[in-house]
């Protein structure tokens, strides 16, 4: 088992962080400070970051407030950290230095799947191979070939839409992932526990068994609780490909596991100059280097997601279902690599040391290095932590 220190490290700075228009972004972050044994929440401003843990104990108490983009931008705060040293804290993977965590605290974390036409047929190639990656080239080309265009600008839940499950049932090609990528109801599911997802600079886990997984590269909405988009960040839904392959009901083994979720860098609050427009105009770059000078690259716009993402949030929040504590939501990825990382017809897989990075110009960068779940850190930091560390501290 390689040792924490042995293993590759992001190179962290607020150039490569911070969003592209950050001197008019309200940006918030969570910092770990290690002198009061818990979470801040902050303000990012430029390179200096500002607490402000006593206006609003935790995220999700913070969108609650109307004023919360005014309070990021202007309240006086706290103690104030400068970036550059939280990234670096970040990177090396220091736990004794103030340092930075996903950007969200109480919210449920939710996920929405098949939500791209284009990813959509990979989902079915998984279950048509039983998640045996050396059989993905093959049933690849014979769906394409079957499938042709009828997904094209297809509307889920619309009369085209009916149409062309119709073809493919006559096919033979039917799947539960077409029926929920074009039929009326969205895949909605949860992905990790609240508190339990990873930051920028942090370890990402795919489970030590799996031999064919890929990074999900998403942008994800911030909630609150009467289902109002408040941000969007970027994530990282990690997918065992041969696990949810073998069966759909392993979902949960596929997508919730050690260090599986990462989120960040930074939540940037909807405000004149970005709104939920801009969320939906969104492109988001994805780049894997690994420790043998491997290199991916891969992208993927949000305008071309299938379902609107208030469509997606109604579909997650309202008279069926309420979140107290708000929620974030993955959106959904175009990207599904299918390249070749060593045999042919072998696809991509993930190699312990990748080091993924998603950006996107307007939420800046998430960076993580790909180890086994069972090597990542074990979640220790839970509800009752949190509430006791906050009533230790008086802020509650």
């Amino acid at each position: 088992m390689e040792s924490a220190a042995a293993r590759p490290r992001p190179g962290l700075t607020p150039g490569t962080v911070l969003p592209t228009d950050a001197g008019r972004a309200a940006l918030v972050a969570r910092v770990h400070e290690p002198e009061w044994g818990g979470p801040c929440v902050a303000a990012v401003r430029g390179e200096r970051v500002v607490d402000l843990t006593a206006l609003a104990p935790t995220v999700s108490d913070l969108l609650e407030r109307e004023d919360a983009a005014r309070v990021v931008r202007e309240a006086a705060g706290g103690r104030t950290w400068h970036l550059d040293e939280l990234l670096a804290a970040t990177a090396a993977g220091r736990r004794d230095a103030p340092h930075l965590l996903a950007p969200v605290d109480l919210q449920v974390i939710k996920a929405a799947g098949v939500t791209f036409a284009r990813s959509l047929l990979e989902r079915v190639i998984e279950e048509r191979t039983g998640g045996d990656p050396a059989q993905a080239a093959q049933v690849r080309a014979r769906v394409r070939q079957a499938v042709g265009g009828a997904l094209e600008g297809v509307r889920p839940g619309s009369p085209e839409a009916a149409r062309a499950k119709e073809l493919l049932v006559s096919e033979g090609l039917w799947s539960q992932y077409l029926e929920v990528g074009i039929g009326p109801d969205p895949e909605v599911f949860t992905k990790a526990p609240v508190l339990s997802a990873v930051g920028t600079g942090a370890d990402i886990g795919v489970l030590a068994a799996s031999v064919w997984n890929n990074p999900e590269p998403e942008a994800v909405l911030v909630v609150d609780s009467r289902g109002r988009v408040r941000g969007a960040t970027l994530g990282n839904d990690v997918n065992l490909r041969d696990v949810e392959g073998r069966s759909a009901l392993l979902l949960s083994h596929a997508k919730d596991n050690n260090a599986s979720c990462a989120i960040g860098p930074f939540v940037r609050l909807l405000d004149d100059d970005f709104d939920l427009d801009a969320v939906r105009g969104l492109d988001i770059d994805l780049r894997i280097d690994g420790a043998d000078g491997y290199v991916l690259r891969g992208s993927s716009s949000l305008g071309e997601i299938s379902r609107d993402l208030l469509d997606l949030v109604a579909a997650t929040h309202g008279a069926h279902h309420q979140y107290p504590d708000g929620f974030v939501l993955f959106t959904g990825t175009l990207f599904a690599p299918t390249e070749d990382r060593h045999t042919p017809g072998g696809g991509f897989t993930h190699e312990h040391g990748d080091i993924v990075r998603i950006s996107s110009p307007r939420l800046g960068a998430l960076t993580n290095t790909v180890i086994t779940s069972e090597q990542a850190a074990p979640w220790s930091f839970g509800v009752r932590a949190l509430m006791h560390n906050l009533a230790r501290r008086g802020l509650l």
